[in-house]
């Protein structure tokens, strides 16, 4: 049962669905020992899991950071992918993490994207040609209270900006 702070008014499409359950049995994601609970139709909210187990056990008895780390890995990048649609490229550009207490249970961790983000995301990139944009994922137990905080940073760009400077600095010399 999820705890009441992921509780939304959202719905998921047959789509989102889709995509979150084949997400939760890709090797990559599954090994992570995260959970995807739920992906709003819209792409704007997603909720995942991330308990002590087998897969995220470590040498003292808690949740691995390597698994707090990865299991929230791909998801802003993903997100803002299939909010913006295909005129834009969407690449991860930094992370960092925090470890604040040490997790023995289930922790939670609630992604959105606003449709304010959303709107100074297209603005930025109609002005400069791209964007970054950094966003704040918190592990929570049950009660809300933070064992990790990780801040992700992702890069935004119009398709025909991206191709224009890819190729000017992707050129091989010889």
């Amino acid at each position: 049962m999820k705890p009441t702070f992921l509780n939304t008014e959202k719905k998921e499409s047959f789509k989102t669905w889709r995509f979150r359950t084949l997400m939760n049995w890709y090797p990559m994601y599954f090994g992570t020992g995260g959970k995807i609970l739920f992906w709003a139709g819209d792409s704007s909210e997603v909720h995942l899991r991330l308990k002590l187990s087998l897969w995220t056990y470590n040498a003292v008895g808690t949740i691995f950071g390597g698994s707090l780390f990865s299991a929230a890995d791909p998801f802003y990048m993903l997100m803002l992918m299939r909010a913006l649609g295909p005129a834009y490229v969407v690449w991860d550009k930094t992370a960092h993490i925090r470890f604040k207490k040490p997790a023995k249970g289930k922790l939670y961790a609630l992604l959105i994207i606003t449709p304010d983000d959303l709107q100074n995301i297209k603005h930025q990139v109609k002005e400069f040609g791209h964007a970054a944009k950094t966003f704040s994922i918190q592990w929570m137990d049950k009660d809300q209270v933070v064992h990790a905080e990780i801040e992700r940073q992702v890069y935004i760009a119009d398709k025909e900006f991206y191709q224009k400077k890819k190729g000017h600095t992707q050129t091989a010399k010889f």
